[in-house]
């Protein structure tokens, strides 16, 4: 079974949150969360936890794609506007590498294709022989 299918089947905590990959290959992953009363916080609101959450699996998806296995070195996020019903998905990609480390870019839309938050990490291929594409 190759990472990818692994992480799918293994990630109990995109699995309790929701989380379904839409579409990975290369150096991309697409992943979708549909808003349940579960993802709410105190003001109704989607919780950034779970915003961040959905932004984190597409970023491992898209890292471990390119170079199983990746892991997070450092990540930060900015909530642009509320989620608060439909649908979120989190699209990330490879915007950069140097050596063992790729930069990626993750963007969180609703339904309407608004931006609700902008993720940035940098995922480290910890395989000695691998190096992102």
């Amino acid at each position: 079974m190759d990472m990818i299918e692994l992480m799918k089947q293994r990630d109990r905590f995109a699995k309790l949150a929701g989380i379904e990959a839409v579409e990975v290959g290369g150096d991309f992953a697409k992943v979708k969360m549909v808003i349940a009363d579960c993802h709410r916080n105190a003001l109704d609101m989607v919780h950034g936890g779970a915003i961040f959450t959905l932004a984190d699996y597409a970023f491992a998806l898209a890292s471990n794609a390119v170079a199983p296995p990746s892991v997070a070195l450092s990540v930060s996020i900015q909530f642009l506007r509320p989620g608060k019903a439909g649908t979120l998905y989190a699209s990330a990609r490879l915007q950069s590498q140097s050596g063992r480390v790729g930069t990626y870019l993750v963007e969180v839309k609703d339904d309407a294709g608004e931006l609700i938050a902008s993720f940035q990490g940098l995922a480290f291929c910890k395989a000695s022989g691998s190096k992102p594409a």
